[in-house]
């Protein structure tokens, strides 16, 4: 188990520390500045810029909150890269120390106050182990200490839930990532070129650095090859974003942050789990969720919460509409009062059960919360649609269907992909819950729809394409979206993020790059993420296939050459294949139909 080495000069007692801040808190007075403290009314303590030692000798910035009155106290920690001097943290601190908890928010390594460099998740583990020890080795600590966050600082926790921190005795994390390569900073293998230049650039000072990107011409930013020098083109030289695309496989760089199964049997803790229908990170949740259900001691211990959300608002708790989509009010989650409840349960020991059941999701289209013992449900049954056409296809004005019997002897469908003239991920800006069909009109989209639903289909899990199909090339990319077609033709889509992909380079695997034979049919295998929707009676589903999703992720030049630095293009010739020997088709998760009062 890792040893956490400190220099007592580091630790400042608080009694000292508050004799400190009074004496400033005077000195301010006098000369007429404005000074934050803490609440008075509730006599809450309010602790700035405690600095907290690592095993390296590094030392990261935290500021806490305790509750008035004696003590020692639970602890709820929160660990982020988006700097903690941050009007939302007093309010958590606030609300925390009301209900009988310490609250500390630490900015991570090379972030905010804190001392060292950012360098992703890499030191996240072992930085979030040693936080945890040296709480609970405060007078004003009990020693139990639960952490809560989302995205990156819902990441934080599995990491150090992982080194064993033997004070950490339950988490929240909402809307982690962690499926590497088919998630973050690839899809599918595909690089996530939109993604990469915005988030490392956000976290490459130690401040916010976003705003300064406001006469960027993202164009050009875009068109520029090769991939490697692409941060050099926006204007900062940015080594993570190397770093990541000099590693294109799941190597020993990437080892240091995946999940093995082993590593799951190590954990046994109360977690409540958030994530969404349409949540970006939606793949890393799942990846975590899945491994503790199937590997860990406590896997009883686990819930999860879905919503119709996306990324932020799996964090938020949701809004009444997404897109085109509404929803009703009660799709919205208090998540702050949910994360308290679970607390006095697993952390503060007010409450003898967590009151949740193993899985609540609501499901769009039909909206209603739905609630499950397992998930997905145990009674979830895989389903077929399969492609069909007489090899026209392509766009929405051809004759590609979706049918619940396999095909016979049908033609291919062919499309030209020039990756100079990619397919856009978006409509507006935006891509989930928009209506599709301005780019289903192009004739490098081929699509299949459905007939026209007498009865509902609900789908709960997760959904795949499975596409048999040939290229005359030795690498391309093959893209796919759900699409639920309202009775007025609107075509919206349904899912995490902008499109589901898979680069042909790796779809035997992301240890490996194995280049294609051109023209040889080879079976992909598209992940489209996990739904919870009901197809409507007089609705129709469908299924889009491409190519290409651009800016989301870079667009493949079909050459087969090193993605990080190939400057050359190439157009493909793309087949897919929809007939007895190689039916292609969209995988459904299934629920037997109910007889809804």
């Amino acid at each position: 188990m890792p040893t956490t080495h400190f220099r007592p000069t580091c630790v400042r007692g608080l009694r000292g520390r508050a004799f400190v801040f009074a004496r400033r808190a005077r000195l301010a007075a006098l000369l007429g500045l404005l000074v934050i403290p803490a609440d008075a009314s509730a006599q809450i303590q309010q602790h700035l810029d405690l600095r907290v030692p690592m095993r390296d000798g590094v030392e990261l910035s935290a500021n806490l909150w305790l509750p008035n009155g004696s003590g020692p106290h639970p602890t709820v920690l929160v660990r982020t890269p988006y700097i903690k001097a941050n009007e939302r943290y007093p309010q958590l601190g606030k609300q925390y120390a009301e209900r009988g908890y310490a609250f500390i928010v630490q900015d991570a390594r090379g972030r905010g106050d804190s001392d060292g460099s950012f360098d992703f998740f890499f030191a996240d583990g072992e930085d979030g182990y040693d936080t945890i020890e040296w709480i609970a080795r405060q007078p004003w600590s009990n020693g139990r200490v639960g952490m809560v966050g989302g995205s990156y600082l819902a990441t934080v926790q599995w990491l150090a839930a992982r080194e064993g921190a033997r004070n950490l005795v339950c988490m929240i994390p909402q809307a982690p990532g962690g499926d590497y390569f088919d998630e973050l900073p690839y899809i599918g293998g595909a690089w996530l070129m939109k993604w990469s230049l915005d988030w490392i650039n956000g976290t490459s000072g130690r401040t916010a650095q976003g705003p300064v990107m406001g006469v960027t011409d993202w164009d050009a930013v875009y068109a520029h090859r090769p991939l490697i020098t692409m941060d050099d083109a926006m204007g900062r030289d940015m080594p993570l974003y190397n770093d990541f695309l000099n590693h294109p496989t799941r190597d020993a760089y990437w080892d240091r942050i995946l999940f093995e199964d082993e590593d799951f049997a190590g954990i046994d803790l109360p977690i409540l789990v958030f994530t969404g229908w349409f949540d970006a990170d939606q793949p890393g949740t799942m990846r975590y969720w899945e491994g503790m259900r199937d590997h860990s001691p406590g896997a009883d211990k686990q819930h999860i919460i879905i919503g119709p959300w996306d990324h932020g608002q799996a964090i938020s708790g949701g809004a009444l509409s997404l897109g085109e989509f509404r929803f009703t009010p009660e799709s919205v989650v208090d998540v702050q009062a949910t994360h308290m409840d679970f607390f006095d349960y697993c952390l503060g020991g007010k409450r003898s059960t967590a009151d949740l059941p193993t899985a609540r999701v609501y499901l769009t289209g039909s909206n209603e919360w739905r609630e499950f013992d397992a998930y997905p449900p145990a009674e979830m049954e895989p389903q077929s649609l399969y492609l069909s056409s007489r090899g026209g296809a392509n766009s929405l004005a051809g004759d590609g269907r979706l049918a619940w019997g396999p095909p016979g002897e049908e033609p291919p469908d062919q499309y030209t992909y020039d990756p100079q003239n990619p397919v856009p991920s978006d409509i507006g800006g935006a891509a989930q819950g928009i209506d599709q069909r301005p780019i289903e009109r192009r004739h490098d989209v081929l699509v299949y729809t459905s007939d026209v639903l007498d009865s509902p289909v609900e789908i709960i899990g997760a959904v795949e394409a499975i596409i048999h199909a040939a290229t005359d090339g030795l690498d391309t990319d093959f893209t796919a979206k759900l699409v639920d077609v309202q009775p007025d033709g609107r075509a919206l889509k349904l899912g995490w993020w902008d499109a589901a992909a898979i680069r042909a380079r790796y779809r035997n695997g992301f240890e490996a790059e194995e280049l294609l034979t051109p023209g040889q049919e080879e079976e992909y295998r598209i992940k489209l993420g996990h739904i919870g929707h009901t197809f409507l009676p007089g609705h129709r589903i469908r299924l889009e296939v491409s190519s290409s999703a651009y800016p989301f992720f870079a667009p493949n030049p079909n050459t087969g050459n090193p993605v990080a630095t190939d400057t050359e293009w190439r157009v493909a010739q793309q087949t897919v294949f929809h007939d007895a020997a190689r039916p292609s088709r969209l995988v459904l998760p299934v629920m037997p139909r109910r007889v809804i009062p």
